[in-house]
């Protein structure tokens, strides 16, 4: 049995980096700075937590205001639904082959940078829920002290589990560094109009059903 390991972000979805630079820009319009996102810039952060888009664009503020005004975005996103609903789309063969990995005797995860509230808004609004029972993680998020990364997601899922090889599939060198946590074979994926973040993984890809291959 293989495990596949997926990232949510710029990877199973597509087109929802044009609500996050109309919330972002709101908000912090709304509460007094200058300093924009451009589309260039929010395209070069795509995939990050939304607190570290505000670490590039404001690096003289600190941890905490950066923090502040990650939710103040995340409170702007769930007043507006609407502007989630409006852009974000399944990614062109996510949903086909999400279905055929769930039909086979392989195992898949997602663990991504987002609250768990966000994450379940999201899973369910590009349909893709059923696929990830009890099986989607979140990363930016604490349970008491705890804070968690997506090495530390992976490795306690891994636990007490063996597969025969793992499957990385991500956006980002975060997520093709998670090849030193489990090994296995990694993926790193662009959307065709973008450009691949600066990595190594084992492959490059912008089609989803190269994976396919693996199944």
């Amino acid at each position: 049995m293989k495990l596949f390991v997926w990232d949510f972000h710029g990877v199973l979805e597509k087109d929802n980096e044009h609500a996050v630079i109309n919330i972002s820009n709101k908000v912090l319009k709304k509460l007094g700075y200058r300093r924009h996102i451009t589309e260039e810039e929010n395209l070069l952060l795509y995939g990050r937590k939304w607190f570290e888009y505000f670490e590039y664009l404001l690096p003289d503020e600190s941890h905490e205001k950066h923090l502040e005004i990650q939710k103040a975005c995340l409170d702007y996103e769930k007043a507006h639904p609407n502007i989630i609903g409006n852009n974000i789309k399944p990614n062109n063969h996510a949903l086909d082959v999400l279905e055929a990995i769930s039909k086979s005797h392989h195992d898949q995860i997602l663990i991504s940078n987002m609250s768990d509230v966000a994450l379940e808004m999201f899973m369910n609004s590009i349909g893709i829920t059923k696929y990830f029972p009890a099986k989607a993680f979140a990363c930016n998020t604490r349970s008491g002290n705890k804070v968690y990364t997506k090495q530390a997601r992976l490795k306690e899922y891994l636990s007490d589990k063996t597969f025969d090889s793992i499957i990385i599939i991500g956006d980002t060198p975060n997520d093709i560094d998670l090849k030193k946590v489990a090994g296995g074979i990694t993926y790193l994926y662009a959307h065709p109009y973008l450009k691949f973040k600066d990595c190594n993984p084992d492959y490059k890809i912008n089609d989803l059903r190269e994976i396919l291959k693996e199944v």
